[in-house]
């Protein structure tokens, strides 16, 4: 990028210029090269600010590689008739542990080595926060949304005061005056501006800005049925954000990779942005993972019953593998654990939030270009070749790609890899629906929030009365990150609703 900044002598030029006759060139040659020239249809005819942010954008990707994995898309291998059928299986004993069912002394032996670990600054977090909220009514990025609690925090800033929060706990147990947890947040296109925006008016919610890092999610071109590279509009291609597993590759492109070197960072932990439920930096993960030297380990709830449409982590013909519901047959969802009458064999629900040792993002340039894409089939307006007028296809003409999160999980050996099953109402409630829908949406978010705090303050001794016998207690990341440090309730009545913030 440096470089194509130079050609277009953006180094604090007042505007940018066209590319060099031979930059130019050497770029259109690439791409006709490719079979992908008709880019350049309307080049000649933009002005020159169109001109210099079509080089630009051209300029990001490579035509060969998108021909590569466009063709393997839109042209799967044919499937063996005679291949057997995949072979499922729980994961091992040896690789999961759960919360319901941990020894006390395990927990407790995970946390505290956890907050060693933060203590040390060896903990770094990475927030996937690409989306916006427009199933909620709102173009904002999804991070920006009040859903509606007392205090009328979003839910960045939520999550922001559970990292203050988990940095004073580890502070406090090492003894020293700072401990810092680097925040990596990954955006799109659409959100990047909007979230640097926010973060800035809202004075990065008490942390240091130098330790909240914003940076953005690839893109790739969009791509009609023929394997064409799709115009938006005469000067700009058409692109989608390249899937939640962009994120690895993001982190090489953006810089973060080598942050996290840099600051000798060796605990990773991601999550999505939707869940307000989210331990950031949770101490338990962060030891569990640590204890077990895995490279990945990743967290899952209770699956619900046979029939709830999540995907599952498993074994997969002896890899750990994330297998869709839709891919599940009717007697594999309904089996049960033979070891526990009544409890599903396939239980372990992915909620996308997961752990990553710093020694294997490193090896990201090794293996990114080797993930599988998937296609969605899209309705995508383009730019007719003739005309440069823009056309709304009634039906797909083209297709979109992206890469899964959870694409990387079957490269590693079991012995690197382990599961975490947590209690779904301590730590998942997503949010992704319209109000009023009554699942994963604002007010679901909201009273799971809230019960959890009246569960916390009725843990620690406290009587909580109220009208409404649903009405609960939101208690702020600053008091208490995970239930602790509410001694002082004890023996007290608080009024619910009712929010407890710090002093």
């Amino acid at each position: 990028m440096d470089k194509v900044k130079e050609i277009l002598h953006l180094g604090g030029a007042p505007a940018a210029q066209e590319p060099s006759a031979e930059a130019l060139a050497a770029l259109r040659a690439k791409y006709e090269a490719a079979k992908q020239g008709h880019v350049f249809t309307f080049y000649d005819s933009l002005s020159t600010s169109e001109k210099a942010a079509l080089f630009t954008q051209l300029s990001l990707f490579d035509p060969d590689y998108i021909n590569e994995i466009a063709q393997k898309a839109l042209h799967p291998p044919p499937t063996d008739a005679s291949a057997k059928e995949a072979a499922l299986e729980p994961l091992p004993d040896s690789a999961t542990a759960s919360i319901l069912d941990s020894a006390p002394a395990d927990l407790e032996a995970w946390y505290q080595s956890g907050l060693d670990l933060i203590g040390k600054n060896k903990v770094g977090v990475v927030l996937m926060a690409g989306g916006q909220g427009t199933r909620l009514g709102s173009s904002a990025p999804k991070g920006c949304y009040d859903i509606d609690l007392p205090s009328h925090k979003s839910l960045f800033q939520i999550q922001a005061e559970r990292i203050r929060k988990v940095e004073l706990l580890a502070a406090k147990k090492a003894g020293v005056e700072k401990v810092t947890v680097p925040w990596y947040v990954m955006t799109s296109g659409p959100t990047r501006g909007p979230t640097e925006t926010f973060f800035k008016d809202n004075n990065y919610f008490g942390l240091l800005p130098e330790n909240v890092v914003i940076f953005e999610q690839g893109v790739l071109p969009c791509i009609s049925n023929d394997g064409q590279i799709l115009l938006e509009a005469k000067g700009k291609v058409a692109v989608a954000p390249d899937g939640n597993g962009g994120i690895y590759n993001a982190l090489v492109t953006s810089s973060v990779l080598a942050d996290i070197k840099k600051r000798g960072i060796e605990h990773i932990h991601a999550y999505c942005v939707d869940n307000c439920l989210g331990k950031v930096a949770d101490p338990v993960f962060i030891g569990f993972s640590a204890a077990k030297d895995v490279d990945i380990a990743t967290k899952v709830v209770r699956k619900r019953n046979a029939t709830e449409s999540v995907g599952l982590i498993l074994l997969k013909n002896g890899r750990p593998d994330v297998v869709e519901y839709s891919e599940i047959d009717k007697a594999t969802a309904e089996a049960q654990d033979p070891k526990q009458p009544g409890v599903l064999k396939f239980r372990a629900a992915n909620i996308v939030n997961h752990y990553y040792s710093s020694r294997f993002l490193e090896t990201i340039p090794k293996w990114a270009k080797t993930l599988p894409h998937h296609v969605a089939r899209k309705k995508i307006p383009y730019a007719d070749l003739e005309s440069g007028a823009t056309v709304k296809p009634e039906k797909p003409n083209g297709i979109k790609l992206e890469q899964f999160v959870f694409d990387v999980f079957p490269m590693l050996e079991l012995s690197k890899f382990a599961c975490l099953e947590v209690r779904r109402e301590d730590e998942f409630s997503p949010l992704k629906n319209a109000r009023g829908t009554g699942e994963d949406d604002p007010d679901t978010s909201k009273r799971d929030i809230m019960g959890q705090g009246r569960r916390w303050v009725e843990a620690a001794g406290a009587t909580v009365v109220s009208e409404d016998p649903e009405a609960g207690i939101e208690v702020s990341p600053l008091i208490s990150y995970g239930g602790e440090g509410l001694e002082n309730f004890k023996g007290k009545t608080v009024t619910a609703p009712a929010v407890l913030e710090l002093e």
